[in-house]
């Protein structure tokens, strides 16, 4: 059995059992939210890790569907409806963000997404009939998928877990289709692309889609996670965050923004209550990040077991070297 796997096996383990051995409801519900936070990263991570597109618009959309699926159940439609129409409403806010941001690349879709963030963040704000304003909306009850409720962060928590296993899954095999190759293609060669007769704005404007799709289904998690719901949720600061986490544990790869989400939500929520400037800490882990690991943490990692692993190794071919004939 290959190290992966076994890797692999103790970290399923770990997540499912992580109600039995955590200490109170407080950690599990913090486990929740690394999990929704780790899906929000991994459908960021499409455009910023395979389609090398840096968007910083993203809260717009993740609260996007957490307004929808506040909204509806509002006005007295049940669960299944909330998340069916915050499901539509996300692709299809997605949809007209990605046509009008990919009109350029590089500084200009970074503008132009920060520009369409700041503006859902502003009609947030000031569309108090629909949004509520300030006072955002609450979200009274959880859904009951199967009979069971929600209600309890066990509950809640395995529900997320799931989501967030079928998530990594789906991008786990995106990325080893052929649509991941030319979504990497487009990245790195889209001139390339372009000449060889692939559709590079159609190949973005998919990644965009399941970008959309997986960000929504955050959103949702998130609003059913608070029962609240108010414009600072689309604030620059929560779209920075999450970039944050894409690039802090390794955009390009499956695990890297989970690591990032699993670091930024454990120093906000766990951390924060010891140390009173857990931002200057939070910042000052990004800098040694950057500095140390410019790829990331987890191919910095990767990179630093190899290295070491090797010198491990040398002594010893050495060794058997000289002992030859």
């Amino acid at each position: 059995m290959s190290a992966r796997l076994i890797a692999l096996g103790i970290a399923f383990a770990t997540l499912v059992t992580v109600p039995y051995w955590m200490p109170g409801d407080y950690y599990i519900n913090v486990a929740s939210q690394i999990l929704f936070y780790a899906i929000f990263a991994l459908g960021l991570n499409v455009l910023v890790g395979y389609a090398g597109l840096v968007s910083l618009g993203h809260a717009g959309l993740f609260g996007i569907a957490a307004y929808a699926t506040a909204y509806m159940l509002q006005t007295g439609y049940g669960h299944t409806a909330a998340i069916v129409v915050a499901l539509i409403v996300g692709i299809a806010s997605m949809a007209v963000y990605a046509v009008l941001s990919l009109r350029s690349t590089g500084i200009g879709f970074i503008m132009i997404t920060l520009a369409l963030g700041e503006i859902l963040w502003g009609l947030a704000y000031r569309w108090i009939s629909l949004t509520g304003g300030d006072n955002g909306i609450s979200v009274r009850t959880r859904p009951e998928p199967f009979g069971f409720s929600l209600a309890s962060p066990n509950t809640f928590y395995y529900t997320t877990l799931i989501i967030f296993l079928l998530s990594v899954a789906a991008m786990a095999v995106l990325v080893r289709s052929p649509f991941g190759a030319s979504l990497m293609g487009t990245r790195d060669q889209p001139r390339r692309m372009n000449a060889l007769g692939y559709h590079v704005w159609m190949i973005r404007f998919y990644a965009c889609l399941v970008s959309g799709l997986l960000t929504a289904v955050s959103g949702i998690l998130f609003v059913y996670y608070t029962q609240f719901i108010s414009p600072q949720t689309l604030a620059l600061t929560s779209s920075a965050e999450v970039l944050l986490m894409v690039i802090s544990g390794g955009a390009g790869t499956l695990l890297g923004p989970i690591v990032g989400a699993t670091l930024v939500v454990v120093v906000k929520t766990v951390v924060s209550g010891f140390i009173e400037r857990w931002n200057f800490l939070l910042g000052a882990v990004f800098v040694a990040i950057v500095i140390l690991m410019p790829e990331g943490l987890v191919p910095g990692s990767a990179r630093l077991w190899r290295l070491a692993w090797r010198k491990l190794n040398a002594p010893a071919k050495t060794a058997a070297t000289e002992g030859e004939p």
